[in-house]
């Protein structure tokens, strides 16, 4: 028996009890998730490495029908993309000028269901709240997914602007871009173009957290369909994701064709490759 155990079998109180009890199993939960997860990648890992079921069996002490379990049962390596265990999925609040209250775009609603759907099918517990219209967030937490642009939060702002290859910058003529130092080119949302059409820009990276003990998966688009366009990337893609950047630190921009009376992404496509920024800083 372990002391954590221990000391909850000796709580006398029945009302506490049950709560940490209840606390407690939910946090075994994850655990027990978590290295589901974890086996399941590791075994994934050595056959990817040439390893057949057999000989990862024998040098792990378990049957080859075990290993071969372990392989294609419990929860997909790939949810780490989002989290471990549980995440926060964060969607701002904007401030309706004209009728004097805060209000919510339908096209975060939607990436921010579509993000909780997403993590919910990995096995990860979700939480959700909004970036208020201050834009003031803690970001010092694990498991945070932020779809909240660099203009609507100052934390966000600063958090942005720790990435070495792509800048928000707001061009001459007003509207807001986001350039590719490495290559120069300057991606522009179709509607701020001439003529305009129904095309996007998302950003989708993994950024550091403010207190520098962790990251921080950010999301947004020049225009609110832009994010849409990202959550449907990782929707589809987000196994290929995870085996070329797994839990690094990297940012990707995402080209995205919408329906202009939806605004649903019709076509989601990367338009740069995934800078890995450890790779970056040491160039």
């Amino acid at each position: 028996m372990s002391d954590e155990l221990r000391r909850i079998v000796a709580i006398d109180d029945p009302y506490l009890l049950l709560r940490e009890v209840t606390t407690r199993l939910a946090d075994a939960q994850q655990e027990v998730t978590e290295l589901a997860r974890l086996r399941r990648r590791v075994v994934q890992d050595l056959h990817a490495q040439g390893l057949s079921y057999a000989q990862i069996a024998a040098k792990a002490g378990l049957s080859r029908g075990r290993i071969h379990q372990i392989r294609h049962t419990g929860p997909a390596p790939e949810g780490a993309f989002l989290g471990r265990g549980s995440v926060t999925v964060a969607t701002p609040l904007r401030r309706d000028d004209e009728r004097g209250r805060t209000v919510v775009a339908v096209d975060d609603v939607s990436s921010g269901k579509r993000l909780e759907e997403l993590a919910r099918s990995y096995g990860l517990d979700v939480t959700s709240e909004h970036v208020p219209v201050t834009g003031a967030i803690d970001l010092d937490r694990d498991g945070l997914v932020v779809v909240c642009g660099p203009r609507m939060s100052q934390e966000m702002w600063d958090t942005y602007a720790q990435d070495p290859v792509l800048a928000w910058v707001r061009a001459e003529d007003g509207p807001w871009t986001v350039v590719d130092q490495k290559t120069g080119l300057v991606h522009r949302s179709g509607q701020d173009s001439a003529p305009a059409r129904s095309y996007d820009v998302g950003y989708l990276g993994r950024l550091p957290r403010p207190d520098g003990q962790g990251t921080l998966l950010a999301i947004a688009g020049i225009h609110t369909q832009g994010s849409l366009g990202v959550v449907q990337l990782l929707t589809n893609d987000l196994n290929t994701l995870w085996g070329q950047v797994g839990d690094q630190r990297f940012s990707t921009l995402v080209g995205v064709e919408y329906d202009p009376d939806t605004s649903e992404p019709l076509s989601a496509e990367l338009l740069c490759p995934l800078y890995r920024h450890d790779e970056e800083a040491a160039v």
